[in-house]
């Protein structure tokens, strides 16, 4: 019998960091996909994915509400303990053989909870890696609570190890979002409006003459300075007088304030060439990257995929602190004038060769190819 893999998406990066996996899982004559949509991935405030979803041919088996409004560090505490317990209906009602999550999200901790106390044996995509904040503690956490380690680089798999994981259970993969990347590489025309294919709200610029896309989400352990750390990097991208394709913060704590500097910056008549945008289909959103001359912000997407695409990235602040790295990025404080020197820093420099740090594109197949043939089990002890 085929076995049942119950897969959760839980925001827009999610899906994106997993897609050529769902592709793959959903092509295996050994596997059966049972695709869990949840959180802020459901949600249209941050962008929702459910349309993308459908239109890439994937029947949605359940969709899990469980984000309580605030954004601040008590409802992201609050909306954990709900996701386990709607997650843990799911799971009685679909009895996936598997479940699958996917990096380090409060929803990605619910979903490893839920799965382990259900005795259902738990893969984790992206387990070993180096972060800041919040993220830091529930990634490891959830690579402590699987019993089938996915992990995107060498190095990543060396920490799972050392970390007391059955070497067996681990294995380098690659990132399933550097196979979107692979694709867009050999097709990486800009060949839509993102204007007027996805609408948004702000100018409406030329791009032919160069553009810059920012993202920048909140920092868990930081909320307070949420609202003077984007202000720097308004401030900052405003200097360079590009257009600029700005995509809204994620459901973190800390996203309001975000998203409240944004919209006081824009009340005072400033970011006239700034458009922002919730969403974009994964692949569009890798194109109109791979076509700018930087990405801007605290998005590992700056890290991830723009060291395949080799598109220049300015990192800002330490959500991504110790993160591997090529050598596309250049690190800099919540600093408008250091922020600005460094996106000089990065237009002069231009396009960076291509580098396989996170994989070379074939890590959706993999991952499905060992979800049909590990060994599944849910007792682990620590490996010595």
């Amino acid at each position: 019998m085929a076995r049942k893999i119950g897969l959760v998406v839980t925001a827009r990066p999610s899906y994106a960091r997993i897609k050529t996996a769902l592709q793959a899982i959903q092509r295996h004559d050994d596997l059966e996909l049972q695709l869990i949509v949840t959180a802020s991935a459901l949600l249209d405030r941050y962008g929702s994915i459910v349309n993308y979803i459908e239109q890439d041919g994937f029947k949605i088996a359940a969709r899990v509400f469980i984000v309580l409004e605030g954004e601040n560090l008590l409802t992201s505490a609050k909306s954990t303990g709900l996701g386990i317990m709607e997650l843990a209906t799911i799971f009685d009602n679909l009895r996936p053989d598997v479940v699958v999550t996917v990096a380090d999200r409060y929803e990605t901790l619910a979903t490893a909870v839920a799965a382990a106390y259900m005795n259902i044996p738990l893969a984790h995509v992206q387990g070993g890696e180096v972060t800041g904040s919040v993220d830091e503690k529930v990634r490891h956490a959830v690579s402590k609570l699987a019993n089938l380690h996915f992990a995107s680089t060498k190095g990543a798999a060396e920490r799972l190890i050392r970390m007391g994981e059955d070497p067996k259970t681990v294995f380098v993969t690659g990132c399933p979002s550097i196979d979107l990347a692979a694709g867009v590489l050999k097709d990486p025309d800009l060949n839509f409006d993102p204007f007027e294919k996805y609408g948004g709200v702000g100018a409406v610029n030329e791009l032919s003459d160069g553009y810059v896309v920012v993202m920048q989400h909140p920092v868990t352990t930081q909320i307070a300075d949420s609202r003077a750390q984007i202000t720097e990097t308004l401030e900052a991208v405003e200097a360079m007088g590009l257009p600029a394709l700005w995509f809204w913060p994620n459901v973190d704590a800390g996203s309001d304030d975000i998203s409240r500097g944004i919209r006081i910056f824009r009340e005072k008549g400033r970011g006239t060439k700034f458009h922002y945008f919730k969403n974009m289909e994964p692949e569009d959103f890798l194109r109109l990257v791979f076509s700018s001359k930087a990405i801007i912000g605290n998005s590992s997407m700056g890290i991830r995929e723009c060291s395949f695409l080799g598109v220049p990235a300015v990192n800002v602040g330490d959500r991504q602190a110790g993160r591997e790295r090529g050598e596309n990025v250049i690190d800099v404080a919540y600093d408008a004038e250091e922020i600005t020197r460094a996106i000089s820093a990065q237009l002069r420099n231009g396009r960076y060769e291509s580098t396989h740090l996170y994989g070379d594109g074939k890590a959706g197949p993999r991952i499905a190819d060992l979800l049909a043939s590990a060994r599944l089990g849910i007792a682990k002890q620590i490996s010595y």
